[in-house]
């Protein structure tokens, strides 16, 4: 039984496949900086609910301001513009909004910084983005900002695996659980890779620290059943993905994770 179901997960080994990303690291991570100005809360709040009024809002308040002002204006900008997946257009304004960041603000540089390089990945724009994402990483370690550096190594690992260079991806993700230990993406991640790659007692290690980090994340639930089943633990794998579908039914994840018990069959 066990067979059936090796073809398409082994599909998904090499360092070409893409690592799995949720929609694009954008609209949380505007919410994880310094509190927010009222007028870019107001903003950031309709780029969520009505994406081209805000839009409009952002132009208007980018024409009349300068520096760290204007800065907000940007950054609101490339956020309604990433919620209607205008990606380019969106990278073009989280550089503009880094670039009138003031240089002293590092951690801030380094959050906007970070946006342009998601939304180069979104645009399929590997090299573009590992760019963004390098001066990115630069300012947040500047900062003294380990979190921040974690997330941004775990971006600049997803940019290496698409341009086919697995062995910095896998040392920019040995930065993210480095920097930010308790990051459950870290681990994912990093078991997802190893996964690939044929190093399986390596991915396993890493996303059982993921579950213990985050227990109900239906992605780790689905990577955890993909290193069993190809481990030959068909149980432990149907345990896994079992457990997807009841923390998250009707999900994306929870279909995948039922394509995946149905291509095992009936157990024994």
């Amino acid at each position: 039984m066990i067979f059936s179901v090796l073809v398409p997960l082994l599909a998904q080994v090499g360092p070409g496949t893409a690592l799995p990303q949720a929609p694009v690291e954008i609209h949380h991570r505007q919410q994880q900086s310094a509190p927010e100005p009222t007028r870019l809360a107001r903003c950031l709040a309709q780029a969520k609910s009505d994406p081209a009024g805000a839009i409009d809002l952002a132009l208007i308040w980018r024409a009349s301001e300068t520096g760290a002002l204007r800065a907000e204006a940007e950054q609101c900008l490339g956020v309604a513009q990433s919620r209607k997946g205008q990606w380019s257009e969106a990278e073009e304004s989280f550089i503009a909004a880094r670039d009138d960041t003031p240089v002293s603000e590092r951690s801030l540089r380094a959050m906007r910084g970070a946006m342009a390089g998601n939304a180069a990945l979104a645009a399929d724009r590997a090299a573009a983005a590992l760019a963004l994402l390098d001066v990115a990483r630069s300012d947040a370690l500047d900062a003294a900002d380990p979190a921040q550096a974690g997330e941004i190594a775990i971006d600049r690992a997803r940019a290496l695996v698409e341009l086919e260079r697995p062995a910095e991806a896998a040392a920019a993700l040995a930065e993210a659980r480095e920097k930010s230990p308790g990051n459950p993406q870290a681990w994912l991640l990093s078991a997802t890779l190893a996964r690939r790659e044929g190093r399986l007692a390596e991915a396993q290690s890493q996303i059982e620290r993921a579950a213990e980090i985050d227990p109900r994340d239906p992605e780790i639930g689905l990577e955890a059943g993909v290193i069993a089943v190809l481990s030959g633990r068909e149980a432990a794998a149907r345990q896994s993905w079992q457990s997807v579908i009841a923390a998250a039914p009707g999900s994306e994840a929870a279909k995948t994770a039922q394509g995946y018990l149905d291509q095992l069959g009936p157990a024994d």
